[in-house]
């Protein structure tokens, strides 16, 4: 098959909603088109305290705003970008699994004491549930995203794909990710700027885990991405620097399903973690070029 006719092909099954497996190549993600034009990004004040109020409604205390979580949001303001293509779900661990069985990379687990020095809220027994063993994701995640992957894990998934025959691959930046996320108007939220428990994967209404992937159909964005609210956190390739000093990192955007409230769910909302980073909160999708 022709890379011309391997792109057909994936045009033909990404109209039909399915994913696509090149004959001996492994899992292709089925991807979605965001229109080149101008869309909205970053938050104004407004959105910010309203975010903070949804915090404060649902942990009790204010303490994503005296710690000053989203003071750091790009200023809402208009850009422009030409035309991407994403996949349409974070990547799952049925797909970084043909990865991990071709290229014998360490499949998605995490020590105890590199757990600890990560020094979260979570206790490494929780890590367990999403934790592969003898290469193979846990019983009945195949299709949830795939976390406890770093950075440079993820790089390393795009790498492999894009010598599978079916176009280069990379994570997005955080604008191409706000914009495949919130739609051209800068909406509060993938679905609107009013928040609804019911259309994400959040601690509000789900279970306090990861689910399978593109189950929430009324909270896909207006481009039809899925999951960009909850269920995990997405690596992108922007980095991030921090003022004064310190530790950079990459950013990570859409929250988790550990998160209330759900003010971090914003799109417009940015997270800094250190790239070898491998956390149960933390996936990512990838563009196609």
């Amino acid at each position: 098959m022709t890379f011309a006719q391997v792109l057909s092909a994936i045009s033909i099954c990404v109209i039909a909603g399915v994913p696509i497996t090149v004959a001996g190549q492994g899992v292709v993600p089925e991807t979605i088109i965001i229109p080149a034009g101008g869309f909205i990004a970053g938050s104004d004040q407004a959105e910010r305290d309203a975010a903070y109020n949804l915090d404060q409604a649902a942990y009790g205390h204010d303490r994503t705003r005296k710690w000053r979580w989203y003071d750091d949001e790009r200023p809402r303001r208009g850009h422009h970008l030409p035309a991407f293509v994403i996949t349409r779900t974070v990547i799952t661990n049925r797909q970084y699994a043909a990865f991990v069985e071709a290229t014998s990379r360490p499949a998605p687990d995490v020590g105890r004491e590199v757990w600890r020095g990560y020094a979260l809220v979570h206790p490494y027994d929780r890590t367990r549930r999403h934790a592969w063993r003898n290469g193979r994701p846990p019983p009945g995640r195949n299709d949830h995203p795939v976390v406890l992957v770093s950075y440079h894990d993820a790089v390393a998934y795009a790498a492999w794909l894009s010598g599978q025959g079916a176009g280069r691959w990379r994570l997005p930046t955080e604008l191409e990710w706000e914009k495949a996320a919130r739609g051209s108007d800068g909406w509060r939220f993938p679905w609107g700027d009013d928040y609804n428990a019911g259309y994400l994967n959040s601690h509000d209404a789900g279970p306090f885990d990861t689910l399978p992937v593109g189950q929430f159909a009324n909270g896909a964005s207006p481009f039809g991405l899925m999951d960009a609210a909850g269920q995990v956190f997405e690596w992108t390739a922007t980095p991030y620097k921090i003022k004064g000093g310190g530790k950079a990192g990459y950013l990570v955007k859409g929250g988790s399903w550990d998160d209330k409230g759900c003010g971090v769910c914003r799109p417009a909302a940015r997270h800094n973690r250190p790239a070898a980073l491998k956390h149960i909160l933390i996936g990512f999708r990838l563009i196609r070029e």
